[in-house]
Parts: C-alpha cells; structure tokens; sequence
C-alpha cells in the first residue's frame, strides 16, 4: 500500500498546485477576491427562488446585496430547506442540491445543510492550498498513508420523505472528481466504517486499520479527544487487536502505552487546537512528543472559514464569502478587520447559505499579506444566564487560560456547568488531569467575579460559591457519550468550556459506577472537591 498511497498523496498535492497559487495571491487583496466571489455568485444564481424573491438579479454591489438579504440565522432558511428536502429545483441555489449533510444545531437537535457541486469546488479551493502547504513544509507526508477522522454516522433519523440524498458514504465526497480518489487511495480506514453504528466496533475497526500500518505518515482528525480516546483504548484491547493482524508479531515488540512506537515515522498530528480543544491538543503532544501538532483552521459543514497556511490561519477568501459582527453590532468586510479585534461570522455560500450566522467567534491574529489571519474562540451563543450572570464561553475560556497559566497545570478536561443546591444554584468546574487540582476553586471563582453580572449574583446570593470537583480519568468518553445518546453524531460533538446542563455530576458519577473503563492509576473515588466559601 506504501506505493500507491505515495503515488496518491504525490498526485494530489501536484493537481492542488494551482488552488496553492491562486489562493497565495488572493492573501494580498481579499476584497478583491471576495468581490469577485460575491459577483459570481450572484450571476451564477440570479434565476433561483430566493434571488427572484430578494431582487437580486438587479443588484449592483455589496451595499444592496447587504440592503436586500438580512442576517439569517438556520430557523429562516429552515423552510427553503424544506423545499428542497421535498425535491423542488432551483430554491436557493440554480444549480441542483446533491446533498443535505446533517450536523448539529445549537437550538435544535440536528441541521441539514445543502451540498452542491458548487460547494464542493470552494471546499477544494481551501482544502488545496492546505495540502500543498502541508506538504511544501512537511514533505515527508507524502512517503506513506494518512488516516483521516471519519465518524460513526449517528444522528437523529431524518424523514423517509427527502428526494435529496441525506448525508455523505464517507468524507473523502467533500472532495471533487479525482481529487476525491486519490484520497481514498492514500487512507488506511475504509470509508465503510462510517456507517457503523456502534462506537466500540467503529474504535477497534479503527485501531485495527491503523496498526496494520507500520509507515503512517500523516493524522487528520477533529477534536484532539477523538484521537486519544482511540488510544487510551490500545492497551485495553491489545491482545484482541493483534489476534489475526498479519504484522502481529512485530507488533508484539511494540509499547500500546507509547503511541509514537506503533507509528514510528508519523510526522504530523492535524487537528483542533483553539478554545475548548486547546487542553485535548495538550494532552496528545504528551503522548506524541516528537510528532508535529498542526492546528486546523475553523472548518464547519457549512463552511471553509480558515485554513493552516504559511504558519497562520488566513481566512479562506477564495471559498465563500465573508462577513463580521464587531462587539458594536456593525459589519465589517474581510479587509476591514482590525488586528486584536474579536468577531462573529457571517457566511454566503455555493450551498445555498445566504447571510448565515454560523455562530463562531474569532479574534484576529495577525495578516497573511493583507488577510486576516483568524483564531477560534468558541460559540457566540454560548452563554450561560441562570439568575442574570450572563457568563459567555469566551469570557469562561479565557479565565481558564489564565488560571491555568497562573497555577502552571494542564488539565486534559475543563467543564464550568451549573448544578442545583438545596438554596439555589453554584456553578461547578469539573477538571481531569494530573496533580491536585483542588487550587483551582480560588483564581476560578476571582475570575468569574471579575464579571460584574456573575458578582452581582453572588452578592445577592443568587448563585453559591464555585466547587472545583476533580474526576477520575474517562471525562472525555462520558462527555461524547453522553451527547450521542441525546442524538448528536459523533463527529459533530464538541467538547466546550461551558455547558448549560446541569446534571454533569450525575452522569460523571453513573459512569464510574457503570464500569466505564479507566486507568489502573485511577484513585478509589471518581470525586474530590474543594469548594471556596
């Protein structure tokens, strides 16, 4: 398999070549770039439903497009998607709707979110330049395989009646026409396994397909706990896994507790890195210290928001088109940003995305020519208002930071959610790493207090102190588990910082008890607390 995935990754990243370069120009004048984009992709759908009802065939410019087409959230495109689900052409794109992809909302269990051809060839636009850059720093990805993150298709079942194929065989569809084989040449996973339903099968099938591949090259996964999750279960299951692999008894002078053994010339790690997944990518450098950890960019199912180039995450101006919301309520442009600034994200996609809020917040980091160049800080409607305190995920994760920072540790898992008393309410932070943690409950709770709603709450003695609780190893698996079963696909789970559940205790505790497996370090009891009074 070494050849022909060599021939594969080289082939690949040889036809990206002219995304690499288009996209490296566009980085030194997006506005022109998005100007055009938006030029095209009105002309391209001026006989569509939605351009007829807005008017947009006789539009001139960014001004009246933003005059005609309000900021939407999923809830007002919702019935066009209906219209489409139900087979009606031409709705909110002129070119036809091959698939719905189903992913996570944040006000509902699940979103369908249209795919076209069109969509595919902007995410090429993005995945392009990535790859060749990825190779161009890295060359040695391209002498062996890769395993890229595909998930157990679990969502919430979506009505018999769509006329539109829902959902994708496998991930390597986002990409088009050869581009699309030749990554499948290069994977050591099957895009079969996506289809299995049960998570233990889908992780042993995982891990069986990866220890046959001694020369792995290159790691693409999501969320960092994706992968150590699939770890932390190697030495659990290792005599099962060797049983009929046929490199077994190489395998056998192998260490399951030291990964970078198995994989002995893997040089990179992709995966998230930013706001809640920043402790996960802690965590995964430790158990691969000499393997290179490169961040992804904000890549949702709707759309290409940033992607890893030249050392930084420059807006994907080639992809879509850009809009921000600054702390003030105003729009801005992808040239308009300002250096330190924090935004959210407005999309118009080839998909049929117009105006959509996508309800991330990014901070401007720096510039790839005059492209912003962008970090994810967590979900703009993430905030947390039990009694008036009004704690947002970003202003939570930054307090994290800085605690973490402060007390020099690296939990591996960091939850704030609220839990009831018998007078009220207190938030609880539920952390899982090394060391005692228990000092986390002070500058924790001097942080919040440093939110004048959330000190106003305590004053009145609306909410109780904050209960730092320390848990046995494990957090993450609860964590994902505990979101499939409320009908979230494996895949679009995301760890956060904040939750508004307030039963996170119970469900850590009915785990432990339950037998879900952990480390033989583990200490008796699952729970340690130190409370501030």
């Amino acid at each position: 398999m070494k050849l022909s995935a060599t021939i594969a990754n080289s082939l690949w990243a040889t036809s990206s070549l002219p995304a690499w370069r288009r996209f490296r120009r566009a980085l030194y004048d997006p506005a022109a770039a998005q100007q055009v984009w938006l030029r095209e992709h009105l002309r391209r759908n001026a006989n569509c439903e939605f351009a007829r009802q807005h008017k947009l065939a006789s539009m001139h410019g960014y001004e009246e497009f933003a005059r005609r087409v309000p900021l939407m959230d999923y809830e007002q495109l919702e019935p066009w998607i209906k219209r489409i689900q139900q087979g009606e052409p031409r709705v909110l794109t002129t070119e036809p709707v091959t698939h719905l992809i189903p992913t996570s909302g944040s006000t509902k269990a699940h979103k369908l979110i249209p795919f076209t051809a069109g969509l595919q060839r902007n995410f090429d636009c993005a995945i392009g330049p990535w790859i060749c850059d990825l190779a161009r720093l890295h060359p040695g990805i391209l002498g062996g395989p890769a395993y890229w993150s595909i998930s157990p298709a679990i969502h919430p079942a979506v009505a018999e009646s769509s006329q539109v194929p829902v959902g994708f065989a496998d991930d390597a569809n986002y990409l088009s026409g050869a581009k699309g084989w030749l990554v499948r040449a290069a994977l050591v996973a099957p895009g079969g396994l996506a289809g299995n339903n049960d998570v233990e099968t889908f992780r042993l099938e995982t891990l069986r397909c990866l220890l046959r591949e001694r020369e792995l090259r290159l790691i693409s996964v999501w969320h960092p706990s994706f992968l150590t999750l699939l770890l932390d279960a190697l030495p659990l299951y290792w005599e099962r896994l060797l049983a009929g692999l046929p490199n077994a008894r190489q395998l056998e002078r192998a260490d399951p507790q030291q990964p970078e053994t198995l994989w002995p010339n893997l040089r990179v790690i992709s995966c998230w890195g930013d706001a809640h997944a920043e402790l996960a990518l802690n965590d995964l450098h430790r158990r691969f210290p000499n393997t290179t950890m490169q961040t992804k960019g904000l890549l949702a199912t709707e759309a290409f928001v940033t992607i890893p180039f030249a050392g930084q995450h420059p807006l994907a101006v080639r992809s879509h088109f850009f809009e921000f919301v600054d702390e003030a309520g105003r729009i801005r442009l992808a040239h308009e940003l300002c250096a330190d600034e924090t935004y959210e994200v407005i999309v118009t996609t080839s998909g049929g995305l117009w105006r959509y809020r996508l309800g991330d917040l990014v901070r401007v980091t720096g510039f790839v020519g005059a492209t912003p160049s962008l970090r994810f800080l967590g979900r703009a409607g993430n905030v947390s208002n039990l009694c008036g305190e009004k704690l947002s995920e970003t202003f939570v994760a930054g307090a994290i930071q800085l605690v973490a920072a402060t007390l020099q540790q690296k939990p591996r898992f960091v939850l704030l959610a609220p839990e009831a008393v018998d007078h009220g309410w207190r938030y609880t932070l539920f952390l899982e790493g090394d060391g005692d943690l228990s000092a986390w409950a002070k500058p924790m709770e001097a942080q919040l207090r440093l939110n004048p709603n959330y000190e106003y709450c305590r004053q009145l003695g609306q909410l109780d102190a904050l209960q730092a609780c320390t848990i046995g190893s494990g957090a993450h698996e609860v964590f994902l588990r505990h979101e499939v079963t409320h009908g979230k696909r494996l895949g679009d789970v995301k760890t956060t910082f904040l939750s508004h559940r307030t039963d996170w205790a119970q469900q850590f505790l009915r785990n432990k008890l339950s037998g879900t497996p952990h480390s033989p370090s583990q200490p008796s009891s699952m729970f340690s607390t130190a409370t501030l009074r």
